[in-house]
């Protein structure tokens, strides 16, 4: 199982909450475990991206379609590589019709989403592997060893989107591989050659 890309959450018909992921971290990993062999479940949000040749895709919208999809998927799992970058919060209350504009601010009050990793961490299956990813702008291998602590898997892959080249949309990026046996700092890298580094770690937990 592979989630990646965005959710987005509307707030009426013309307007959302969303995020910059652009999905190539996820589909780039999607791809590598297929050409390895694997039967590989891609659970994606919107992108402007080609899911890869002989890959099952599901494709989804908002963080609740993601959450019901992933979970399914996972029971026939051995493993899971959650890339996506999910919407934490969702507005309350969606609108039928737009939105106006009015004189002052406006507040729309939001809710929280389903945590999909944690979910799968606490209802996992003896065997099975799960690998988290943490984009974090400050205190990242604390945050990061603190989330693979918190929701019982197996690996985070942490990056700071304030570290060049490991941002949102760009080719590239620089993660750290952290693990109860402790942090493999990678140097900057093709979301290819990552996502090779990151299956081959996953795989040698899985063995």
């Amino acid at each position: 199982l592979v989630t990646a890309g965005p959710t987005i959450e509307p707030i009426d018909p013309v307007r959302y909450i969303s995020n910059f992921s652009s999905g190539k971290m996820g589909y780039a990993i999607a791809a590598e475990l297929k050409e390895r062999g694997a039967e590989v479940i891609l659970v994606t949000g919107k992108t402007a991206l080609t899911p890869p040749d002989g890959v099952q895709t599901v494709d989804v919208v908002t963080a609740e379609q993601m959450f019901r999809a992933a979970t399914k998927a996972f029971d026939r799992c051995d493993a899971a590589v959650m890339c996506a970058a999910v919407a934490d919060y969702t507005p309350a209350d969606y609108s039928d019709d737009k939105v106006k504009k009015k004189d002052g601010d406006l507040s729309i009050p939001l809710k929280r989403t389903q945590d999909i990793l944690q979910y799968l961490g606490d209802h996992r299956r003896s065997g099975q592997v799960i690998c988290g990813f943490s984009m974090e702008t400050r205190d990242m291998l604390a945050n990061s060893a603190a989330k693979l602590e918190k929701k019982h898997v197996d690996m985070i892959c942490a990056n700071n989107l304030k570290v060049a080249g490991a941002g949102f949309g760009v080719d590239t990026n620089v993660l750290t591989l952290i693990t109860r046996d402790g942090a493999e700092e990678l140097p900057l890298l093709s979301k290819e050659e990552a996502a090779n580094r990151v299956i081959d770690r996953a795989v040698q937990l899985l063995a």
